[in-house]
């Protein structure tokens, strides 16, 4: 029988990075900004993270840290480094108005880039015997889960097994729902993304929600790849780790037609999707499994084809989406 005990916590783990990127990105196409750069990101956010535990540790040793430290040194070289991408992003389609796809691209291939260096050099630092590093102290504070989890039967292994960044993933991409749908801030940033040109009629200024949404976006999307580090691995970095996880992010903004609040539970089914393969009985026949890989994929085509035939404007991506602002043409 399949085990859904087990495998809809492992979907949840797989998801939650997802749900990290698509909020972010899903923040950043709202001012009207295609940033390509999301898998780039993550991967900058979750090394430099890394760096900034394995810092930590080393300084204190394993032994002697503080479990605070721990969490928050983390979190603030993540952000930083994932703002400091975001910000090299705005600088460079808002600022000089650059285009957007391939400056998304070129931020994605830095990021890895990035990542793959500082992650090698670390590895030589610690001298490690396997191509890896483990960072055991500073994830156990991040994979840390609530004292009932373990004496509420299936329900608290279903709902309450998780570290503390899966709950803030989805208390971050409601409190985005809400702000895009209710807020007039949110009305602002649509409005950017939707028409920039009336919106800086209206005295909106146009370049600093771009900056602001793109900026925020990152740093969110950053955290998904330390979750990834400090949670679902372990703690444990090796060299080209994301795989295809951030591009699934950005499908999955498709797949969410743009509301964060429908990617807490679309990104669970995308883990889901993910990790199918390890579920269903296959046999030796790889050529299967691959075809079960397929699936997140090809669901995010469906649902594109769908949405396109319906035409539903609600349903459709910011009208400015990928476009250069120029206010001298207003």
């Amino acid at each position: 029988m399949f085990d859904f005990v087990s495998f809809i916590p492992r979907a949840v783990m797989q998801g939650i990075p997802l749900l990290f990127g698509s909020t972010g990105e899903t923040l950043t196409e709202k001012s009207g900004n295609l940033n390509l750069g999301i898998p780039g990101i993550m991967y900058v956010g979750a090394i430099s993270g890394v760096m900034g535990a394995f810092t930590y540790e080393q300084s204190v040793g394993a032994a002697n840290v503080n479990g605070f430290l721990a969490v928050a040194i983390p979190l603030f070289c993540c952000l930083l480094g994932s703002f400091l991408m975001g910000l090299l992003y705005c600088f460079l389609t808002v600022s000089l108005r650059a285009n957007q796809n391939v400056t998304g691209l070129a931020l994605t291939t830095f990021g890895v880039g990035f990542g793959n260096f500082f992650g090698g050099s670390l590895i030589k630092l610690s001298g490690s015997d396997v191509p890896a590093i483990v960072l055991s102290a500073t994830s156990s504070y991040f994979r840390r889960t609530l004292p009932i989890s373990g004496s509420t039967g299936w329900f608290g292994k279903v709902f309450l097994s998780y570290g503390f960044l899966a709950y803030l993933a989805v208390v971050i991409a409601l409190v985005a729902a809400y702000i895009l749908k209710r807020t007039r801030v949110g009305l602002h940033l649509r409005a950017v993304g939707e028409s920039p040109n009336t919106a800086d009629a209206a005295g909106i200024n146009v370049g600093r929600y771009k900056y602001a949404a793109t900026c925020i976006g990152s740093m969110i999307a950053g955290l998904g790849g330390l979750y990834y580090i400090m949670d679902y691995t372990s703690g444990i970095w090796s060299s080209d780790a994301f795989g295809d996880r951030g591009w699934l992010a950005i499908a999955l903004v498709i797949f969410t037609v743009w509301r964060p609040n429908v990617g807490v539970l679309a990104s669970f089914l995308f883990g889901g999707l993910y990790i199918l393969h390890m579920y269903i009985p296959s046999g030796m026949n790889l050529a299967v499994k691959e075809l079960y890989k397929m699936l997140p994929y090809v669901v995010t085509i469906i649902v594109l084809v769908i949405s396109s035939m319906r035409n539903k404007r609600e349903n459709q991506p910011p009208a400015s989406l990928g476009l250069p602002y120029f206010r001298e043409e207003r």
